[in-house]
């Protein structure tokens, strides 16, 4: 997963933080030498023992948090936005007096750079730095650059000093096609926040677009709120499954994988019964957001959304799911007809297939087909050998080392947080991720990448290091055991990593589309391509190894963990399908023609097969709208191309040297500072028709690789 956020007309494109020398100084120091550093160590050892050391460090220099002086203590956040907010103004009043050309490009993209690796930065802070004093300091950080912002995007003069580069076209002709991608981006962004409109216009986009951040702040906080409930409602002989306070019983979520029935459809009806703020919340969110995009110039918010994307428009984005749809009809009848049987044959008397059943039954399912306990994997996938098997899997495919280095005193936010370098064999070290693995109090529970800096060509031709954190929720190590993943953590760390690799090759001239800065519906290709890998045999058979036998995996728990994922899989394609449709049809033609609730049934009827359930309004859950308005289709899309992208470069051979440069040559290197589609048809040697997308979603349910592999020895 990304983590996504918006800076109106200089927004990051795609993840959080970054440095430079009038505001964050010291991000660069120490990263300037590209040759070898004699304090790198292997990375898989680095991960299989605790981090060691630190306390000699007593009276060291405290570096700051990534290396930036400032950030010694929370204060340093002040002296950080202040230094950048004066970079800021020198920038602006050189923006405007600077004649059109691509050093318009390039002042503005310093701008966006100044202002993002403090707001970046601090987005990340205040979400996973365990001091309150540290939190407190980076949300008012962001708040501060946020309000910046804000002006910034509604400065005329600032406007149209983009505006005369864009309307001289001999001047645009002369640019080369990254520059002038990273031009027309900037200006997309400007206009949304109306800047292009006459002055009252202009006023209702700033108020629209702040009205649309609280409603979303908002919304986001109810999908996850719980709902209480007087607990003599309940069935006495469920009370143990859930939450008590006084009186009342919490329900906090849906209880998907309880093995009783009546637990799951309590936690359903009662999770997702409509509440008013909320339902209120989420019709305000959707027709500002419509209003917004009429007022800026589109039909529709998701004509808004979808611009520069590889759908290009929600009639392609329809065209896709429908058609995927049809495809999947058959197959997923027959795996509700399967799961129906699992039902019955388990509880007789209640057969009927609701909306509650599938996750759970499908899971029996697997489990008396396939034995794959995570018990019996996990024994194979310590983190250390995770690590190793990714260290070799990047240097087959791309000539990258992963090294281990020991990071100053302050510089981590945790104890347990890893830093490596990423190192070419012959262009050095590309940049740094920082490993913040391990489960602890009050952390996000979610995997994820953060931009904490940009790369981009700096002025004096250095090129400045791209800089990331990679976060998952992984078990501590005990003294007799190293933290041992299961398959689905073990592909996670692939996937996440595959956005690691993405921000360290995306090595463009501008920060603006850097790494992962491009559209949604592609930012998700090189992780999800990265579990393909993480499913092959000859991939895994590098570094599974028994913890304390040092056995490997045996190929067919390979196989029948393979096997296992095709189990009911078009029927969890189908609810994708659903979600992704109704996020269409709630950002299309307003005002809506029914109720946000009406829309859900009907939907839901047509594009899942199961009933809809009376008083349940499953929409106000639905967080991924908030941040993935108008877009949840990508993963489905990102999916389709990575797949393409595995059948015809790597099943053969997934180590092949020469198709892991033209993919880096192809999609990394170009971040978002070339068209999505582009970049797919560089890679495939073709372009992709909507057809294509869905013939190769449909052909992972049935394909076998590990079948094919067999067959093929």
């Amino acid at each position: 997963m990304l983590c996504a956020r918006g800076l109106g007309g200089l927004r990051a494109r795609a993840a959080p933080l970054r440095p430079g020398r009038a505001g964050l100084g010291g991000l660069g120091a120490g990263i300037r030498a590209r040759g070898v550093s004699t304090s790198w160590s292997p990375v898989g050892a680095a991960f299989n023992v605790k981090p060691q050391g630190r306390r000699l460090d007593l009276f060291g220099e405290r570096r700051g948090l990534f290396g930036v002086p400032e950030l010694s203590s929370p204060e340093g956040f002040r002296i950080a936005q202040e230094n950048a907010l004066r970079k800021t103004d020198l920038l602006v009043e050189r923006a405007r007096c600077t004649p059109p050309g691509p050093q318009t490009v390039l002042i503005f993209d310093e701008l966006s750079d100044s202002l993002c690796r403090v707001a970046d930065l601090a987005d990340f802070v205040k979400i996973a730095h365990p001091e309150p004093a540290f939190r407190e300091a980076a949300e008012e950080a962001c708040r501060s650059i946020g309000t910046v912002v804000e002006k910034l995007n509604t400065n005329v003069e600032l406007y149209q000093s983009l505006q005369k580069l864009l309307a001289d076209e001999k001047l645009m002709d002369s640019l080369d096609p990254e520059t002038r991608r990273v031009a027309e981006l900037f200006m997309f962004d400007f206009e949304i926040s109306g800047i292009h409109l006459d002055k009252e216009k202009r006023k209702r986009a700033v108020d629209l677009n702040v009205k649309i951040l609280d409603l979303s702040s908002t919304f986001l906080m109810g999908t996850n709120f719980p709902t209480k409930i007087e607990k003599h409602l309940l069935p006495a002989h469920i009370h143990h499954n859930f939450v008590f306070t006084g009186d009342h019983v919490m329900i906090d979520g849906l209880h998907a994988e309880a093995p009783d029935d009546l637990v799951r459809e309590a936690a359903y009806k009662i999770f997702l019964y409509p509440n008013a703020d909320q339902l209120k919340c989420l019709e305000e969110l959707l027709s500002s957001r419509d209003l917004l995009a009429k007022l800026v110039g589109y039909s529709t918010y998701s004509h808004r959304a979808l611009q520069g994307t590889i759908a290009k428009n929600p009639e392609t984005v329809m065209e896709f799911l429908e058609k995927l749809s049809d495809k999947l009809s058959e197959r997923t009848v027959k795996d509700f007809e399967m799961i129906r049987g699992m039902k019955m044959k388990l509880n007789p008397q209640n057969s009927e297939l609701m909306p509650w059943d599938p996750p759970y039954y499908s899971g029996v399912i697997r489990a008396e087909r396939y034995n794959i306990e995570p018990s019996l994997y996990c024994p194979f996938f310590s983190l250390g050998a995770c690590m190793e098997g990714l260290n070799i899997l990047f240097n087959k495919l791309l000539g990258i080392s992963l090294y281990a280095e020991q990071p100053a005193k302050g510089e981590v936010w945790c104890e347990d947080v890893r830093k490596l370098a990423v190192v070419h064999e012959s262009e050095g070290l590309l940049g740094y991720i920082y490993c913040d693995f391990f489960q602890r109090a009050d952390k996000p529970h979610q995997d994820c990448h953060f931009t904490i800096r940009g790369g981009r060509l700096k002025e004096d031709g250095d090129y400045q290091l791209p800089v990331v954190v990679l976060m998952l929720n992984l078990p501590h190590s005990s003294r007799n055991l190293p933290t041992l993943l299961t398959p689905g953590m073990m592909e996670n760390l692939f996937h996440e990593m595959g956005h690691a690799m993405h921000s360290m090759l995306g090595r463009t001239r501008y920060q603006h589309v850097t790494g992962t800065r491009c559209p949604t519906d592609f930012a998700e290709v090189p992780s999800i391509l990265m579990e393909y890998f993480a499913n092959d045999y000859r991939v895994v058979n590098q570094f599974a190894r028994h913890y304390q036998t040092g056995q490997s995996l045996p190929k067919n728990m390979v196989s029948r963990l393979c096997e296992s994922k095709k189990v009911c899989a078009a029927a969890d394609m189908q609810l994708q399908v659903f979600y992704a449709t109704l996020d269409q049809i709630y950002h299309g033609k307003h005002p809506l023609r029914k109720s946000t609730t009406d829309i859900l049934k009907e939907t839901q009827e047509k594009f899942y097969g199961l009933p809809y359930v009376p008083n349940t309004a499953w929409q106000l859950r639905f967080s991924h709208l908030v941040g993935y308005g108008a877009k949840y289709y990508s993963y489905l899309m990102s999916r389709a191309v990575a797949s393409m992208v595995w059948k015809e470069c790597f099943l053969q051979d997934p180590f092949n040297r020469a198709a892991g440069e033209r993919y880096r040559r192809e999609m990394l290197a170009h971040g978002g500072g070339k068209e999505p589609m582009l970049m797919v048809q560089g890679m495939l040697q073709k372009c992709p028709s909507v057809d294509d997308f869905v013939s190769a979603l449909v052909s992972d349910l049935d394909l076998d690789f590990e079948t094919f592999l067999m067959d093929s020895e």
